[in-house]
């Protein structure tokens, strides 16, 4: 397996984030982060990134604790897209590229922002101020930026949310195909339940910190007597013990 994470826990002073959360992720799969508003998938996200620290048990990759690794070998294996972290909106769309793209040392950058340009169709507003975009432009310039060192390992925190049905549906379809001709291992947060079934290999769904349940789409509609993913998060997300 790629990732490994075990009795993973994370308190804000007296607020348990996360608690002693189990999963893994093969290489090459997409695994689905679910669960209701303030469960702690933003939070394991920022500890994969390495960005926030946890308070106890470890993230491994291949079998190595992720704080033995030096930074910039982290930065050349992942990634990581979200609406919610706007990039500097004083900037044009280019220079932001440009600007990560020197963070990574890439070889070729000129080439590489190109390319993954005209993947993404964002050309055609390459000079304009990234703080003057439409939610569907930003979107796509931070899955560029997110993809603009090959990623090993791309960590996505609802990249459609906010997007119409029209740009949502080429977000997905782009992450598909990409995925299938890079072999990417991508970790989705995700509230659109229809995206999680087309998109994900498997499910883990978090509730107050917890990991309360996880396998493929079907084994968990079938386990929990529905007839769609959308509904099992429902009663999952309703129930009070998490089940």
């Amino acid at each position: 397996m790629l990732i490994k994470i075990k009795n993973l826990s994370k308190f804000y002073k007296k607020f348990l984030a996360v608690d002693k959360i189990n999963f893994h992720i093969e290489r090459n799969k997409t695994v689905g982060l679910l669960g209701p508003n303030g469960c702690g998938k933003t939070t394991t996200i920022g500890m994969l990134l390495g960005l926030v620290a946890p308070s106890s048990g470890e993230i491994l990759i291949e079998g190595k604790n992720l704080d033995l690794f030096k930074r910039d070998d982290i930065l050349k294996r992942f990634n990581f897209a979200s609406p919610y972290v706007e990039l500097p909106k004083k900037l044009t769309v280019k220079q932001n590229l440009e600007i990560y793209g020197r963070l990574y040392g890439l070889d070729n950058l000129e080439k590489r922002i190109n390319d993954i340009s005209i993947d993404l169709d964002i050309k055609n507003f390459y000079n304009r101020k990234t703080g003057e975009l439409s939610s569907g432009q930003k979107n796509r310039v931070s899955l560029a930026k997110s993809l603009i060192n090959k990623p090993e390992i791309l960590l996505l925190d609802e990249p459609t949310a906010s997007l119409d049905p029209d740009i949502g549906d080429f977000i997905r379809s782009y992450i598909q195909e990409y995925k299938s001709k890079n072999h990417v291992t991508i970790l989705l947060a995700s509230h659109n339940m229809n995206e999680v079934e087309r998109l994900c290999d498997s499910v883990i769904m978090m509730k107050k910190g917890k990991v309360i349940d996880q396998g493929t789409c079907e084994q968990l509609i079938s386990k929990h007597g529905r007839s769609n993913l959308e509904e099992t998060f429902l009663k999952l997300a309703r129930s009070k013990d998490g089940f």
